[in-house]
């Protein structure tokens, strides 16, 4: 392989991770060391079942798309063995899955990340893991939108109880 070919290939790659760092809802740097091979299936596995994908990618690589990309700071982020989850859809659900496994296997380090275009830090993430999944979220909303009309249905079956009451006494 030329070296003309490998750097046309490297780019390649630069120009593909920059539209993903582009196009992501969110994005979750990891420090895997320490994980067992695994571990590191089981990860992949919960992640991809989400719709996220996880990536081993170079530093450098990594560095030079978040940089073409205009995500500012993510310098040190980019240090040591490094996995990306990349996430079109959700915002949480990266941060949650990567967070709860975490919790088991202790050598998985959150080492920052990208939520809706702006860089995030390790307790950005962390704080992002901890709120409810999106349909919980939603289910809130629509449970805090029925209340007035079921309050409003009670009154209604209530007065209309009084009224059956004193008409029978």
């Amino acid at each position: 392989m030329s070296k003309a070919s490998v750097i046309a290939k490297k780019e390649e790659l630069v120009n593909e991770l920059t539209k993903k760092f582009e196009d992501a809802q969110a994005v979750v740097v990891v420090d895997y060391r320490g994980l067992t091979v695994g571990e590191v299936t089981e990860l992949r596995k919960q992640l991809r079942d989400a719709g996220i994908e996880m990536r081993v990618l170079k530093n450098t690589m990594l560095r030079r798309a978040a940089e073409a990309a205009g995500l500012e700071g993510m310098e040190d982020v980019f240090k040591g063995p490094t996995a990306v989850a990349f996430s079109n859809e959700e915002v949480v659900a990266p941060a949650k899955i990567i967070a709860e496994f975490a919790k088991e296997a202790e050598a998985l380090e959150i080492k920052g990340g990208v939520l809706e275009g702006r860089v995030a830090d390790v307790d950005q993430i962390n704080k992002i893991a901890k709120l409810p999944s999106r349909e919980g979220l939603l289910s809130m909303l629509l449970s805090v939108l029925q209340a007035p009309m079921r309050n409003t249905a009670l009154a209604v079956k209530a007065v209309a109880e009084k009224k059956a009451e004193e008409e029978a006494a």
